[in-house]
């Protein structure tokens, strides 16, 4: 069987996305979705007809006293072409300004896992990885990109030095 990888990320909104506090951010999400969706290695990505997935309604238990959840979804052929990504000079740059717009929050935040070739997750599937990494840490199940598992294995790897988030 041939895999995927998807991954989830969550984030606390520290302002509502009309809030003048994240003007920044909000006009940031048209040129990272382009360069995600042009990235070698994207398959898909959640997004409603706007072209992103901020109006998704999923992780409301985990909203707290914050301006709300919001998450961002996707699927790519492997660990490294996402990474490639997440740690481009581009979308770190996204990443370094997060803490003036998104509580810090101490729980995981993003999970990886891998399913079938073709297969599309839904926020319910996104949700119940995040839990069970909370839960039992990084397992096959759902893991992370400091300590990944290639599909079907349930040793560990570690992810790459420069794999540290810049923020």
């Amino acid at each position: 069987m041939i895999f995927e990888l998807a991954q989830v990320n969550i984030a606390r909104l520290l302002a509502p996305l009309a809030d003048p506090q994240l003007a920044d951010f909000v006009a940031a999400l048209d040129p990272v979705n382009a360069l995600a969706d042009a990235a070698p290695g994207f398959v898909w990505r959640m997004q409603t007809e706007d072209g992103n997935a901020t109006s998704v309604r999923a992780f409301e238990w985990d909203a707290g006293d914050s301006s709300g959840v919001i998450v961002n979804m996707s699927v790519w052929r492997s660990v490294e072409e996402l990474a490639e990504f997440v740690y481009s000079d581009e979308h770190r740059e996204v990443l370094r300004r997060r803490r003036e717009w998104f509580e810090r929050m101490r729980e995981a935040v993003t999970a990886l896992w891998w399913v079938p070739a073709g297969h599309r997750p839904d926020t319910a599937e996104a949700e119940d990885r995040i839990r069970h990494l909370r839960a039992h840490g990084p397992t096959p199940y759902a893991f992370t990109l400091r300590q990944t598992f290639a599909p079907g294995s349930e040793l560990p790897e570690p992810g790459r030095p420069d794999w540290l988030c810049p923020a």
